[in-house]
């Protein structure tokens, strides 16, 4: 077997394996290091030292069997029996995603565990299961964003194997995955990268580690080191698509943007797979670019998280006007964002203190993922805290008719009331006992003190964890019919999933708080007062209500208070 390794900067290279020490012979011209190892195969642990130091674990390791500090394991994908012959993909438009975190998914935290309970998604009605981060963390916790050795799964979850299996039985269930990536930074703890090759810039990226460098010296083979990461996913473990953390923390100077060259090297294998392949870029820059086709000129992402829907939801929910909420509170926002997409495209936004964004012209409605709760909106408030049953209800009934990609966070869909704390498991002390700091840092000017759970306890960690239990009670039951009702009411009613913009029309009043969204013959109309209100109204029916006592006489429909109504008109044939 030939291992191979980039160390342009090395002088010499060894490989510990088996016993022993060998050297690599380096190709001047390309930086890479090489040796063939004829007794090793499948299952062999090897580890290498560049210029005496280490030994280092692969930084293409495909799998770490005894942690990130331990050595790597030789993993042959081509051992695994694959049972998703007749898949053929599944397209983004007209879908629903559900965000989840393997760890807290079930009371076991694996892939095995997570299998058992795909019948509750596809009952449910969702399409798309999209995974938090499964790259080898530090410890036996994390939400995935201190993930190294990107190119292997964390033990913990079920390694390679486990995740193939996951893939796999989703596949049989109908159920397309999408996997959550970082390709912005590295975990602070385990990061080997240093010693190999300029794989980072030199500076701080953001809270959450050091910049990749994808523009500088040596760049080449560090974009290659993602851009193939990024097909292993989609090829080898049959993945349907990638959610890219934070692109807005990428920095690129180059002519062609790291995003660019992705898309053009996934549309290049979904042709080649003969499957659609997926791209959803995280993003705050209110960019149209991100999600504009590559020849016409954008950076060619199937689609981006857009949080200006998710922040004028909240803040009409709960009430919340802190921090960036600011510039979401009012009926007016809300309008903009249910039928715009962006609020801030190109006005000022306050809580930066300068003018945001650029309006959507033309981009379907689908090309933004939208979402009433995901794992940053409810892990970066202090207490972890999720919306209240009667939130749930009001947002989600927005939100899954609107023009978008609905996405919903486990739990959301009964009410759970278990929390999702923002948790950790660091080896190194100054890290263990510095992380509830460093969060604090982060959130300084969102309204609130971060006085939050230890990081780092075990408790944190099974706190978050959901108790399927609480289906059973009625308050939650009946959350989840909502929610049940509402995706099968999406994919019945063609009026719902058409993601043109252009033809979604709202009206509201900014004192009486309610908020009437048009799609086509069909209105859904919210009242987020307690008291009722009386809505003008042509002759027509309720399709589905959040609540009882909903009249409707002539000329008017009565809307009880804190309820949301999905009304058709009669259209005369």
């Amino acid at each position: 077997m030939i291992f191979e390794v980039w160390a342009p900067q090395a002088t010499s290279v060894e490989i510990e394996t088996m016993g022993g020490r060998q050297p690599l012979r380096p190709d001047s011209s390309s930086g890479w290091w090489s040796v063939d190892v004829p007794a090793a195969g499948h299952g062999t642990d090897y580890r290498y030292l560049v210029d005496g130091a280490g030994p280092y674990p692969d930084p293409r390791s495909r799998r770490q069997p005894e942690g990130i500090f331990g050595p790597s394991r030789v993993y042959d994908h081509a051992r695994f029996t694959w049972s998703d012959h007749e898949w053929k993909g599944r397209d983004l438009r007209g879908s629903v995603i559900y965000e989840l975190h393997i760890g807290t998914f079930t009371t076991e935290g694996t892939f095995t565990a997570a299998l058992e309970r795909l019948d509750h998604l596809v009952e449910l009605g969702v399409d798309f299961v999209e995974v938090m981060p499964v790259a080898p963390v530090p410890g036996g916790r994390n939400w995935g964003y201190d993930g190294v050795d990107l190119y292997a799964v964390n033990e913990t979850y079920g390694g390679p194997d486990g995740l193939k299996e996951f893939v796999d039985g989703c596949h049989r269930a109908g159920l397309g995955v999408l996997l959550d990536v970082v390709y912005n930074h590295l975990g602070p703890s385990g990061n080997f990268l240093h010693p190999f090759g300029p794989y980072f810039a030199g500076y701080s990226g953001s809270f959450w580690g050091e910049a990749v460098n994808l523009d500088g010296p040596g760049s080449d083979e560090v974009r290659r080191y993602f851009v193939d990461n990024a097909l292993q996913w989609l090829r080898d473990f049959h993945i349907d698509g990638l959610r890219l953390d934070a692109v807005h923390a990428l920095h690129d100077r180059r002519a062609t943007h790291l995003l660019a060259e992705l898309a053009q090297e996934v549309d290049a294998l979904a042709c080649s797979v003969g499957r659609p392949l997926t791209l959803i870029a995280e993003s705050d820059l209110n960019d149209p670019r991100m999600i504009t086709p590559l020849e016409a000129g954008g950076l060619g992402m199937t689609a981006q998280w857009n949080d200006d829907v998710h922040h004028a939801l909240h803040t009409a929910v709960s009430g919340e006007r802190h921090g960036y909420y600011e510039d979401f509170a009012s009926m007016r926002s809300l309008a903009k964002a249910m039928t715009s997409g962006f609020v801030h495209d190109g006005g000022y936004s306050s809580f930066r203190g300068r003018s945001h964004g650029a309006p959507l012209a033309g981009v379907p409605g689908y090309r933004l993922v939208c979402c009433l709760q995901n794992h940053d909106q409810i892990g970066n408030r202090p207490a972890g805290d999720r919306l209240t049953a009667t939130a749930l209800k009001l947002g989600a009934g927005l939100l899954l008719t609107s023009p978008f990609t609905p996405m919903l966070f486990m739990g959301e869909e009964w009410g759970a009331r278990t929390p999702f704390l923002f948790f950790t498991d660091h080896v190194e002390p100054a890290l263990r006992e510095g992380e509830g700091e460093r969060r604090a840092r982060e959130f300084e000017g969102f309204g609130y003190e971060w006085v939050a759970p230890d990081p780092s306890a075990e408790d944190t960690f099974q706190r978050s964890k959901l108790d399927w239990s609480e289906i059973k009670e009625e308050e939650h039951w009946s959350v989840l019919c909502w929610y049940r009702d509402l995706i099968a009411l999406r994919k019945a009613l063609p009026e719902l999933t058409d993601p043109r913009l252009d033809r979604v029309e709202a009206e509201y009043d900014e004192q009486a708080k309610w908020l009437m969204v048009k799609r086509s013959s069909l209105s859904v109309m919210v009242n987020f007062c307690p008291d009722p209100v009386t809505l003008p109204m042509s002759v027509g029916s309720v399709l589905l209500s959040s609540e009882e006592g909903v009249f409707a006489a002539r000329g008017g429909l009565t809307v009880p208070g804190q309820t949301l109504v999905i009304y058709r008109s009669d259209v005369n044939p």
